[in-house]
């Protein structure tokens, strides 16, 4: 089995990350590929709902526990006191599909663009210290660095440029 192609999007809180993940699956999905995405939480966050029967099942100690219907389906793990798990090994568990897009991981060794906005909490560029920043999209003039600049907004320009970078086949 081949690795999966993956691809970052970087930047502190704020930074529009979150936009230009969604908007980059819209485009990728348009442009007839599959896409998966891992979001990395620097938090406590649950996708259950206490009450209801998959909770309890979890509450009750199960290590995994899978929700299924006839249009999704979700594996909750319990880390119980476990070491959260490393960026290849939740790589590990996706299916096949033609690119993995991972929000956060600021410090994973893959290739990543920095997003920057002016409104971001933290305006420090992480480019500078991070060798695997291959590029920027931000929301105003970056002067001060060598990587391609993209206007945040641009999204067909940045799926292009990941594209190149990931080695994605034309379709």
């Amino acid at each position: 089995m081949t690795a999966p192609r993956v691809f970052g999007i970087a930047g502190w809180k704020n930074s529009g990350k979150t936009g230009l993940a969604v908007r980059l699956v819209t485009e990728f999905t348009r442009r007839g590929y599959r896409i998966s995405t891992i979001k990395h939480a620097h938090h406590d966050f649950d996708i259950d709902k206490v009450g209801a029967d998959s909770f309890r099942h979890r509450e009750a100690g199960a290590h995994e526990v899978t929700i299924v219907s006839g249009t999704r389906f979700a594996i909750m793990h319990e880390l119980r006191g476990g070491p959260e798990p490393g960026l290849q090994e939740i790589l590990s568990r996706l299916a096949p599909c033609d690119l993995v897009l991972i929000e956060g991981y600021k410090r994973e060794p893959v290739p990543k663009i920095e997003a920057r906005r002016l409104e971001a909490k933290n305006r420090e560029p992480l480019a500078p210290s991070d060798p695997f920043i291959v590029a920027i999209a931000a929301d105003h003039p970056v002067t001060d660095n060598v990587l391609p600049v993209f206007d945040l907004d641009d999204t067909v320009a940045v799926a292009d440029f990941i594209g190149q970078v990931t080695g994605l086949p034309a379709k």
